[in-house]
């Protein structure tokens, strides 16, 4: 069933078509793309931290035409490959431990907003991001997939972007520490069900078998394997 950011993400694809179309017709490199939005985002994580938010999140919304665009481009000009996708989801988390660091520095060093509970919960929610990739990323390294959850990836960037560039710091922050807050638990949430997932998937080997990646038995597969762009999230 699709979910809101699908219908958002369908919408986005037809307002940049024409980019599309040109950067594929240009043959620019998918890497390039991935590149240039995962910098634009770490700048995006400094201005968070220097306090300007209104202004980091219109750049995260920026960001996230390239965070569309790249797999896009590549599909088209058919340069899906296994590093491109190794690539796309490094970066990726170059690009969230970026954004939730820049804002535990604003917490830590801004004079009117010091707050030094925010600054648990960013790094709560650092560890909590990152563990969200991390259990589908082994899962599906154990055949298993555990895409789960109630925030992925495209709607964290969804909250990261489109309130800080439309309030900023309305009501004294508060609005800013609500979509933290929400962005940490909802994170840790996803972790913890994609690990009962994974657990319950596990517990009926002989119904639902695993293919573990390294078993001498699965043949390897050919180095060009064609592969989807989207990051593990």
């Amino acid at each position: 069933m699709p979910t809101p950011t699908d219908y958002l993400k369908n919408g986005a694809l037809r307002v940049i078509e024409p980019a599309i179309g040109f950067l594929a017709r240009h043959n620019v490199s998918p890497n390039a793309i991935t590149t240039v939005g995962t910098l634009l985002t770490v700048a995006a994580g400094v201005v968070y931290a220097t306090g300007h938010i209104m202004t980091a999140g219109w750049l995260m919304a920026v960001t996230a035409f390239f965070d569309v665009v790249d797999g896009e481009v590549a599909r088209r000009t058919g340069r899906s490959t296994v590093f491109g996708a190794f690539y796309d989801s490094t970066l990726d988390r170059v690009a969230d431990g970026a954004l939730m660091a820049g804002l535990t520095v604003f917490y830590a060093t801004n004079p009117v907003h010091h707050n030094i509970y925010m600054m648990v919960v960013c790094l709560l929610g650092i560890i909590g991001t990152f563990l969200v990739s991390y259990t589908r990323a082994r899962a599906e390294s154990l055949g298993i997939d555990a895409k789960v959850g109630v925030m992925q990836r495209p709607e964290r960037i969804v909250l990261l972007s489109a309130p800080q560039a439309l309030f900023g710091l309305f009501w004294n922050g508060w609005v800013l520490i609500g979509i933290i807050v929400l962005l940490t638990v909802t994170a840790w949430i996803t972790a913890v069900q994609r690990i009962a997932f994974v657990h319950g998937f596990t517990q009926h080997p002989d119904k639902k078998p695993i293919r573990i990646i390294n078993d001498p038995a699965s043949p390897p597969k050919p180095a060009g394997i064609s592969a989807t762009r989207r990051a593990q999230s």
